[in-house]
């Protein structure tokens, strides 16, 4: 056992940067998949904690004030019924903020069903008529707390105090596209002014009978009643968002890493045996057994991923509460779930357990090393050197020598003296392999950036040709809104229409139907299939629609909106970022067909290109004095702005392993050219030129395998983006891969690293003295 152990030790002081290399990397690959697991349980568990502790409603009905609901109470499979209340849709005011919110009437005690989480303040209170409890996601929005007040619209400009903030599993607010919730007293939802309504909760006996449970309520109390359904799906996707997707991609990617890092490893250790094979001999011929061997391997690189996996652990579970943005919120939220410590534990273990089974594997091939002299084993093969090509080639005036010699030696048979050593032929395609497969990843992570960066610099290809929204307070029409809007002379255009809630075939639940544009101004939508909406009753649909509806282009859809049919036909799919892609778009025109009374409720502003959106809805916001209610388009790229930062580390990660696949390939050119120096020497080539031969191979090495990762890297990433995108909804399309200069460059960085890196390694071996070099041959 001790001398074991000084053998593992003399190897390691050896082959330092080997070391530094697998724990660095090891530590990497832990710290990835250990956030992914955070950002895994951030997205999911606090949404249920929060439906659990509520006693959450499976479905929330919104209807009109003359239904009924009593009768749902009796339906099959629902357990309770919550509600109703009533409600009225207005906007409020507070600090210089404006939100849309439903103003909800609840009793003095919380309800049972669907209870609002008190996270701040206090409950309503009988002796505060006009108090209220706000739901967390508008209070941060408004920047309210308790004891602030919100201005109601109207001239007699009523207020309302802030009672309390409470948690709700019921959908989160979102600014210009979905009310936040306020729970008030009966009396003040009776005299506030705004849209009357009335929402009811579900609580079933069974979660996965909700769609049948919605098709029942909608018949009960009839499709024109009935203006949304929320059930619990959508909410809880809704709760998750993009955390859920930096999960992915963290996950994903450390996955990939990890595999990289097992076959490095496995490279490593083979062409450590290669290299080694007398010295194995010579350990077995004194006396070490075959497990011995296997286990002074195994031994040494389990300390060091075991290392790496404790240095990253160690760092997540002290530091990674730390991280800015969403990453160390969801560590903080991660560290005190009930699964933390069994992922904090069983992440390392199965990665360093991976490592040791690749490790496992190249050390069984050393244990199978015969206990001979070392002359017999190494003794060389006579037989063929160079091919006729290579001669040729090298006949030709002006080709460097090593150039020829440095692509023989990479991808020929390896050996200008006799033949190659058995094995060699699949040395050099597995290196290429190996060095291929983090530089495929650092690819598909620069089509990450790319299609990230795109949505910042070009939304309107990608679903948001409009940076701003307006919805005009009441009685101000469409010809004062429009004139408001126009004056600023950043305003390309204000694109007006309508957004409703419509019932999907079946009446088990609701999608968004806009009405945006004219046939005279049509909306610019990003339709990637099928053509634009031009005619009358043509529509364009997000992929989250065709999915859900099981249609494709080219079907037509009959819907329901306040109990009125509305038969469209599908002719393209459009790039939808919102709503999980569950949108129908045509014209205003087309949905004035059908009801000619409506007016448009909002516009969508165009802005000219260099504009700045925040410093444009100001002017506008300070010109209309009130009569608009304007906010920002929020995109992806406003909910994603922190996965650039994992992309950059998971390139980081990824180099390290490149760098520990170019060592050892560096160290396997090396060794193999030990047997050439005689030849080459007597060839005529210097030390200088010899040096280039050895470089020119591991150049020509990186470069096949950054054309095979480059090659395979920019399909990958478009599939795997646009995989994504149809998941989520929004639908393919979004996928924008790597520039030519992106992956010029990393191919170029490669070779010249590589290249860079070998050239030290390769003088010292140039210049070894003849004994030495006699002595490599023998």
């Amino acid at each position: 056992m001790r001398a074991m152990l000084r053998w593992a030790h003399a190897s390691q002081r050896t082959h330092r940067g080997e070391a530094l290399f697998l724990v660095s990397a090891t530590a990497g690959i832990v710290a990835s998949l250990l956030l992914a697991a955070a950002l895994f349980g951030y997205a999911t568990n606090p949404w249920q904690r929060i439906f659990t502790q509520s006693h959450g409603a499976h479905v929330w009905l919104h209807t009109t004030r003359a239904a009924d609901p009593a009768p749902l109470a009796d339906l099959n499979g629902v357990a309770a019924v919550t509600g109703p209340y009533d409600t009225v849709t207005t906007g409020v005011t507070s600090g210089g903020v404006r939100a849309t919110v439903e103003l909800r009437a609840a009793p003095d005690t919380p309800p049972a069903i669907g209870r609002p989480l008190l996270t701040s303040g206090r409950w309503l209170d009988p002796a505060v008529p006009e108090g209220v409890v706000l739901d967390s996601g508008l209070a941060a929005a408004l920047v309210a707390e308790p004891g602030d007040t919100l201005t109601l619209p109207g001239t007699d400009r009523r207020t309302l105090t802030v009672l309390g903030v409470a948690d709700t599993a019921e959908p989160r607010y979102e600014p210009g596209e979905r009310p936040g919730t306020v729970w008030a007293r009966p009396t003040a939802v009776a005299a506030a002014p705004g849209t009357p309504g009335r929402v009811t909760g579900l609580r079933l006996g069974h979660a996965d009978d909700t769609a049948y449970a919605v098709q029942r309520a909608v018949t009960v109390l009839g499709a024109g009643a009935v203006t949304d359904v929320t059930p619990w799906q959508q909410a809880r996707a809704e709760a998750q968002g993009d955390t859920r997707l930096l999960g992915q991609v963290l996950g994903l990617f450390g996955l990939g890493a990890l595999a990289a890092a097992a076959l490095a490893v496995f490279g490593a250790i083979s062409t450590r045996v290669r290299g080694h094979l007398r010295d194995i001999s010579v350990l077995k011929a004194i006396g070490f057994t075959p497990g011995q061997v296997v286990r002074a391997y195994l031994v040494q690189h389990l300390a060091y991923a075991a290392l790496g996996a404790a240095l990253a652990t160690a760092l997540v579970q002290g530091l990674g509460r730390h991280l800015p943005g969403r990453l160390g919120e969801a560590v903080g939220v991660w560290q005190g779930l009930a699964g933390h410590t069994a992922a904090l534990l069983g992440i390392p273990v199965a990665v360093v357990v991976l490592i040791g089974a690749a490790t496992g594997l190249a050390a069984w091939r050393a244990g199978r090393v015969p206990p001979v002299p070392a002359g017999t084993a190494a003794t060389p093969r006579g037989g063929h050197g160079l091919s006729r090509p290579v001669l040729r080639a090298l006949s030709v005036p002006r080709v460097p020598p090593a150039l020829v010699l440095g692509w023989h030696r990479a991808f020929g048979r390896g050996r200008v003296l006799g033949r190659a050593r058995r094995g060699h032929a699949l040395t050099t395609p597995a290196a290429v392999a190996r060095l291929a497969l983090p530089l495929l990843l650092i690819t598909v992570a620069l089509g990450a950036w790319t299609t990230l960066e795109r949505f910042e610099s070009r939304p309107d290809q990608l679903g948001l040709p409009a940076a701003l929204t307006a919805r005009p307070a009441d009685g101000v029409g469409d010809r004062e809104a429009r004139a408001l809007l126009q004056r600023s002379p950043d305003v390309a255009a204000a694109h007006r229409g309508l957004e409703v809630a419509a019932l999907v075939p079946g009446q088990t639940g609701t999608i968004a139907l806009r009405g945006l544009g004219t046939r005279q101004d049509p909306y610019p939508y990003s339709v990637v299939e099928g053509r634009p909406a031009r005619g009358p009753d043509e529509a364009v649909a997000g992929q989250g629609l065709l999915d859900l509806l099981d249609v494709r282009v080219g079907d037509w859809v009959r819907l329901t909106v306040a109990g009125h049919p509305q038969v469209l036909h599908l002719v393209g799919r459009s790039i939808e970022p919102e709503n999980g892609g569950r949108v129908v778009s045509t014209s205003l025109d087309t949905l004035r067909e059908n009801d000619p009374a409506l007016e448009p409720t909002l516009y969508h502003v165009r802005l000219r290109p260099g504009a700045d959106p925040h410093a444009v809805r100001a002017e506008l916001t300070e010109a209309a004095a009130g009569r608009l209610d304007i906010h920002e388009v929020a995109g992806p790229a406003d909910r994603l702005t922190s996965l650039k930062g994992v992309v950059v580390g998971l390139i980081a990660v990824l180099a390290l392993i490149g760098l520990t696949e170019v060592s050892t390939a560096i160290g396997g050119t090396v060794r193999d050219g030990e047997r050439d120096l005689l030849a080459l020497k007597a060839m005529g080539l210097s030390p200088r030129q010899i040096t280039a031969v050895t470089v020119t191979a591991v150049g020509w090495t990186a470069l096949a395998a950054a054309l095979a990762g480059t090659a395979l890297g920019v399909p990958l990433a478009h599939w795997l983006i646009d995989w994504q995108g149809h998941t989520s909804g929004m639908g393919a399309g979004i996928a924008h891969g790597p520039s030519a200069l992106q992956l010029l460059a990393l191919g170029a960085g490669a070779v010249i690293g590589a290249a860079a890196l070998a050239v030290l390694p390769a003088a010292r071996a140039a210049r070894r003295r003849l004994a030495d070099t006699l002595s490599a041959v023998a």
